[in-house]
């Protein structure tokens, strides 16, 4: 049986009691049934959960800690996925799909060839929505650390603003991934650039060229945008991460 996992803020939960939001709330009494002196789980988003049972369940549910939890889950590398927009199942998929992967970051990147273009007006509720489906996946996959979703931001602005060491991944080619990780440790920053369905525009490639981004080849076949964000990921991860490591239960 899965873990019944719930989300509390860090301010909520002190040494003995985790109290739930109305919102978890609701989903703990309403959808999942539970009932006092159930089990669940608490994970405050900075990196500690626990093992709870139910004590009482009002317009707040709370939650008895019996123990905090030691194992580790999160990745110890840190990765930003700066991904180029996409069309809304589209980047919804990669949010999901990256979450469980472990980065630590997602930055939404405009790009020449982006079939979306944000207006102003949208952007802060595509950016909510993107939050609520990062925490649902945190939820499902075990993760404690929330993943920071950035506003959406022009090419030029992630690249001048990264203190990552940059990775992209690109039609034009570039070198297998163990040889661009060669020299990065697992305690390293690290960003992976993903193109749009469209590709990146020449001037994109000559600019990332000058602001010292490595290039990494995903081999001979064209990917889609959200197929090599989860190979991308999945490499890197392989690579300087978790995918390699024995699971700590």
């Amino acid at each position: 049986m899965s873990r019944r996992r719930f989300y509390a803020a860090p301010e909520d939960v002190d040494t003995k009691i985790a109290l739930l939001s109305s919102e978890e709330t609701h989903h703990l009494a309403r959808v999942l049934r539970l009932k006092t002196g159930d089990e669940a789980f608490v994970f405050d988003g900075c990196g500690r959960e626990y093992r709870c049972r139910v004590s009482a369940i009002d317009s707040h549910a709370r939650l008895e800690i019996i123990e905090e939890l030691e194992n580790e889950v999160e990745s110890r590398a840190s990765i930003t996925l700066a991904q180029s927009l996409a069309k809304g199942e589209k980047f919804d998929f990669i949010v999901q799909k990256a979450t469980e992967l472990g980065v630590s970051r997602i930055v939404p990147l405009a790009t020449d060839h982006a079939d979306v273009k944000l207006r102003e007006a949208s952007r802060e509720k595509r950016v909510e929505r993107w939050r609520r489906i990062s925490m649902e996946s945190l939820k499902q996959c075990g993760r404690r650390k929330s993943v920071e979703i950035a506003s959406p931001v022009a090419l030029d602005e992630f690249l001048k603003s990264s203190d990552a060491v940059m990775f992209v991944f690109s039609e034009r080619g570039g070198q297998a991934i163990n040889e661009a990780l060669a020299d990065v440790s697992d305690d390293s920053s690290v960003a992976a650039l993903i193109g749009p369905e469209g590709g990146w525009s020449e001037s994109e490639l000559n600019r990332m060229e000058e602001s010292g981004c490595r290039f990494v080849t995903l081999g001979p076949r064209v990917l889609r945008t959200e197929t090599a964000a989860i190979v991308a990921l999945a490499l890197m991860q392989h690579a300087i991460g978790d995918l390699s490591r024995q699971a700590d239960l």
